[in-house]
């Protein structure tokens, strides 16, 4: 019974090996922008990751040094930990040793960060 199936299996007629030919094939212009969509998108995905990513930071950064105010406690790029005495439009004075009343001037560029209760209950 078997070596019957295997005779019948044998001479079965075959489906064709190759696919018809499309009927009509896009024309080769778009047949390149389908090859190079995936990458494309990945560009794009990438642009909007980092560039918008970096654009929602300076514009945070930016709201954070415009609403600097005396008695803020900040932090500088260089480390520096002091308080707010002066506010002007380019510039902050931080009073950064009490005992000695040590004040120095800033860019506001200079400062890296507003520290908040939270910060300073996380540092003790």
């Amino acid at each position: 019974m078997i070596d019957a199936l295997l005779i019948l299996a044998q001479s079965a007629p075959t489906a064709p090996t190759t696919a018809p030919a499309a009927a009509n094939p896009p024309p080769a212009g778009i047949q390149q922008l389908i090859q190079w969509m995936p990458l494309i998108l990945i560009g794009l995905v990438m642009w909007v990751v980092v560039f918008r990513g970096k654009q929602t930071e300076q514009k945070k950064r930016q709201d954070m040094l415009g609403q600097l105010k005396r008695g803020d406690e900040i932090q500088t790029i260089g480390g520096e930990i002091g308080k707010v005495v002066e506010v002007r439009e380019d510039r902050v004075q931080v009073k950064i040793d009490e005992s000695n009343n040590t004040k120095v001037w800033y860019t506001r560029n200079a400062i890296h960060r507003v520290i908040v209760e939270t910060d300073k209950a996380e540092t003790k």
